[in-house]
């Protein structure tokens, strides 16, 4: 986990612990709307990768508020901060984390098998 904050952080110009809370929330998401199997692959391959879920998942009742999907998700990170510019390069950066963790191909069925996140890629 901490290679992964590491490379958000310094990637997108954000402070350690929003990557860290960041991370939380978008493989929440993912576990949440993505092909669970592949998505459970990588958060295995992420040390600490259960325990940012937890932590992020607090807000789950104000995310469901927003309508869930990648539209809360968006919401939540904005809360912490982030503009567009950053969002996505978290999100590019989160891709290229696993795809060195669980090979191009399964990266490429999470994103192509997570509804709106292609245009993230």
């Amino acid at each position: 986990m901490d290679e992964l904050i590491g490379r958000l952080a310094s990637k997108a110009g954000i402070d350690s612990a929003v990557a860290e809370k960041t991370i939380g929330i978008v493989l929440g998401f993912l576990r949440n709307e993505g092909p669970s199997d592949k998505v459970q692959a990588l958060i295995d391959q992420i040390p600490g990768a259960e325990a940012a879920i937890a932590a992020s998942s607090g807000n789950g009742g104000f995310a469901r508020f927003m309508g869930g999907g990648l539209m809360a998700v968006g919401t939540r990170l904005m809360a912490l901060g982030l503009g567009m510019n950053e969002i996505q390069s978290v999100a590019r950066e989160l891709f290229r984390f696993g795809r060195d963790k669980i090979g191009a191909d399964q990266m490429s069925e999470i994103i192509s098998g997570t509804p709106g996140l292609s245009q993230f890629a």
